[in-house]
Formats: C-alpha cells, sequence, structure tokens
C-alpha cells in the first residue's frame, strides 16, 4: 500500500506543479483553453503519464489475471470512443499502443485485439449500451484494489499518449475511477 502513497504524493506534487505553471504563463498550455481538466498543465501531465506508466511497468508480475485484462481493454476502448467516435487509424493506434505497452505483453496479442476491438465495435454501433457494458467490465477488476488502480492507470497512459488528455477522455477516466471505486483525485481527475 506504501506504494500507492507514494503515487499519490508524487500525483500531487506534478498536478501542483501543473497548477503553478498554467498560473504563471496565463493559464493556457499549448494554446488550449484555461480549465480544460486533465489537459490542462501541458508537459507536467505528460510527466505524471510517464510517471504512471513507469509505476504501472512495476507491477507486471502482479497484473496477469483476466479481470485486469478485460478491464483494460474496456477501459482503452472506453477512451478511445470517448469523443463519440473511432476511426479507423484511431483504433490502430490505440491498438498498436496496447500491444506495445509492457504491462499488456502479460497477454496473448490477439486475446487483447479481440476483447478491445468487441468494446469499440459495440460502443460505435449503440454507444449508451456499449458504455454500460464496459464500465460493467471494468467494474470487475474492482475486487483487488492494485489491478482496479492499475485498470485507470492503463486508461490514463493510452489517454495521454498524445501529451494531452481530452476533458472527454478525462470525463472517462473519472466514470472509471466510480466504477472501480477509486478516487479521481489520486490521479489528478
Amino acid at each position: 500500500m506504501a506504494m500507492w502513497d507514494r503515487i499519490k504524493e508524487q500525483a500531487k506534487g506534478l498536478q501542483q506543479q501543473s497548477q503553478g505553471a498554467g498560473q504563471t504563463s496565463g493559464g493556457t498550455a499549448g494554446g488550449r483553453q484555461p480549465g480544460a481538466g486533465a489537459g490542462a498543465g501541458g508537459g507536467s501531465k505528460e510527466k505524471l503519464v510517464g510517471l504512471l506508466k513507469s509505476q504501472l511497468g512495476s507491477l507486471k508480475t502482479e497484473l496477469k489475471s483476466g479481470a485486469y485484462r478485460d478491464a483494460s481493454m474496456a477501459m482503452c476502448a472506453l477512451v478511445a470512443a470517448a469523443d463519440g467516435s473511432v476511426d479507423p487509424a484511431e483504433r490502430q493506434h490505440v491498438e498498436s499502443l496496447i500491444l506495445q505497452n509492457d504491462v499488456l505483453q502479460n497477454f496473448p496479442p490477439e486475446q487483447l485485439r479481440q476483447r478491445f476491438n468487441k468494446h469499440v465495435d459495440q460502443l460505435m454501433f449503440d454507444f449508451p449500451q456499449g458504455r454500460a457494458d464496459a464500465l460493467q467490465e471494468i467494474a470487475k477488476a474492482a475486487k483487488k484494489p492494485v489491478e482496479a488502480k492499475a485498470v485507470v492507470q492503463t486508461g490514463f497512459v493510452i489517454a495521454g499518449a498524445d501529451g494531452y488528455i481530452a476533458p472527454a477522455e478525462a470525463q472517462v477516466l473519472r466514470e472509471a475511477c466510480t466504477a472501480l471505486g477509486v478516487s479521481p483525485q489520486e490521479f489528478g481527475l
């Protein structure tokens, strides 16, 4: 449990840096609007994503359950579809991020592809029902706190891969936190 306390402290420090940087530079980061949720703060959010990715990697040996695998793929699909659509290039990009993720290499690539694409297809066919199904899948990882937090970290890493977490992606991450019984504040959301 001490590791999660360190993660929270490091995340708080980065969040405070982000807020301080936003105030001294007129509140914008990379031309984005002030108060743009998790996307505000530019480089500090990139540092947070890097930190979460590194910490997630340190848990690789613990994250081998089917519940983590399935919840992570549902999380990745929700992040990809956060804006209401997933074009083929975005789908392929997220799929490549999944397959390159060190922790997710615990699982056969075809299992990951199949589960990710199943959720994306459901989200594109009937977004409200696909969203409900994905959140239900995510909630199954709530039984183990380490896995629950790792699912959110995985979503955060995928969402922040481009250096920016869009407001819609931050909202999806908050919803996943709720489904998992994890505080969104632990991740600066």
